[in-house]
């Protein structure tokens, strides 16, 4: 450790809750299993007598409403100097865990916790009020939706993505039955690393066919998707990353095999709403902060032992894997996936970096790639890890000029009437009856919009036989399929 600066980052402890309590009488509430999962961390590390010396508090939002979980965290460890960090909605998971770590190799604190968790399935009725304002709030440069997605796709991310997935299956030239069969296995894999991980929130290991097709306990939401391609947020889990510098892990005793380093990270805050893209398949912001996060870890894809790609639905997977060119012969999670593994709302990058830490520890030597989505794969960020000597200090760059200067957005007409070509759509359900057909068009004039179908037969139709690339006819904002759609 003598040629390492001891400015250098260290992560070396971690904590991981999961609560399964049916009575929410005697459930503990988000900030508990968080405060519990901090001394998780300390005990991991060695330290547990050393957390009040805690010198910043990190944690993204989540669905609970405390004003400074952060503080409320710090007091329960006595931690009276810490200062506190809260991440809105729209922030990256990874950007708390790159701020941690530039805090450290910066000389700014030595001792950092980074801190997520939520108790949806607790049911809760109330929780402990807190009104306090942290002491740095991180907030998103812009919205994450245009006004005409929010006319026909609403606020749920489900039907976002399920567009970009049927764009992504146009560009690969699969059939519509080809691509629900590949979903499903790659699913049905992550069903049964999940199964193997003693943190996920579902243990079962399932066959292709009962994620592929809908059920009474597996419904339709946006097709393709079921509710199993869709992440699991109705889970009691929190987590807890504990980060020093070398130096502050030396002078605390924490043993060498607790050692964990993040080499390095690159991260993209370019904001394009999904009209906004051009091309609805492709995601410039992971390939180019993925490529950089390797560069300045001076590693390549071969390299990476294991991975953890953000999967709140399958394209996330999928995309990020493309851009990137990962390998299939290697598993694209460690966790098994939120559907499986269990998403958190805001915390699941949480979670999959301890799990990844766990891994890493195993393996002596072995380096890790996570991805990090924010918003409809509005913002995109790698980070890569090992578990042997960095040649370095961790190295972090913010890629959002290079994907601006690559990605331009294109211009969104908010009220059509006209043709259009379909760049991407879905047909969306309710209570497991399909109730609208959405799709993204180009005009003739290369502007984007967003209309939609209410017509049982369109619906049916574009669950049968792809539509992308076809040609439909507008009015008022609502399209019909002339002809079958003319390509």
């Amino acid at each position: 450790m003598s040629e390492l600066d001891p400015r250098t980052p260290v992560l070396v402890g971690i904590g991981i809750i999961e609560q399964r309590q049916d009575d929410p009488g005697l459930a503990l509430e988000p900030i508990a299993l968080m405060i519990d999962a901090v001394h998780r961390a300390g005990a991991d590390a060695g330290i547990t007598a050393q957390l009040s010396t805690i010198e910043r508090v990190l944690v993204p939002q989540g669905l609970w409403s405390y004003g400074d979980p952060g503080r409320m965290i710090a007091d329960a460890i006595d931690a009276a100097a810490a200062r506190t960090v809260y991440a809105r909605l729209g922030v990256m998971q990874q950007t708390l865990i790159d701020d941690a770590c530039l805090g450290i190799a910066e000389g700014e604190f030595e001792l950092a916790l980074v801190v997520g968790g939520e108790a949806r399935y607790r049911g809760l009725k109330a929780e402990t009020a807190n009104h306090a304002t942290p002491d740095i709030v991180m907030e998103p440069e812009a919205e994450l939706y245009h006004d005409v997605e929010i006319a026909a796709l609403g606020h749920m991310p489900v039907g976002y993505y399920a567009v970009m997935e049927s764009a992504f299956r146009a560009a690969n030239g699969w059939s519509i039955e080809q691509h629900r069969d590949r979903l499903a296995e790659l699913y049905s894999r992550f069903s049964e690393i999940a199964a193997a991980n003693p943190h996920a929130w579902k243990r079962q290991a399932l066959p292709a066919e009962a994620i592929r097709n809908a059920s009474p306990e597996n419904k339709m939401l946006a097709f393709p998707y079921t509710k199993l391609h869709n992440t699991s947020w109705n889970v009691d889990q929190a987590s807890a990353l504990l980060f020093c510098s070398v130096e502050k892990a030396q002078a605390l005793g924490i043993p060498r095999s607790q050692w964990v380093f993040p080499l390095a990270s690159a991260e993209s805050n370019y904001m394009l709403s999904l009209a906004q893209k051009r091309e609805l398949h492709r995601l410039p912001g992971a390939r180019i902060a993925g490529q950089q996060a390797l560069r300045l870890a001076d590693l390549t894809v071969a390299e990476i032992d294991f991975v953890e790609l953000y999967s709140c639905f399958p394209i996330a997977v999928e995309m990020y894997a493309a851009e990137l060119g990962l390998p299939d012969s290697i598993d694209w999670t460690v966790t098994g996936g939120m559907p499986f593994a269990g998403g958190p709302l805001n915390n699941f990058v949480l979670q999959s970096t301890a799990r990844m830490v766990e891994m890493l520890r195993q393996a002596p030597g072995s380096n890790a790639l996570i991805s990090s989505v924010s918003g409809f794969m509005t913002k995109q960020s790698f980070a890569v890890w090992s578990s042997a000597e960095p040649a370095r200090g961790f190295q972090f760059e913010d890629v959002t000029e290079a994907v601006r200067a690559e990605w331009a957005p294109c211009d969104v007409v908010e009220s059509f009437t006209g043709d259009g070509r379909i760049l991407g759509y879905t047909v969306l359900y309710l209570g497991g009856k399909p109730q609208r057909a959405v799709a993204v068009l180009e005009t003739a004039e290369g502007a984007h919009t967003v209309v939609l179908s209410e017509d049982q037969a369109t619906m049916e139709a574009m669950q049968r036989d792809e539509y992308c690339g076809r040609i439909v006819t507008v009015a008022a904002n609502r399209f019909t399929l002339d002809s079958g759609g003319r390509s």
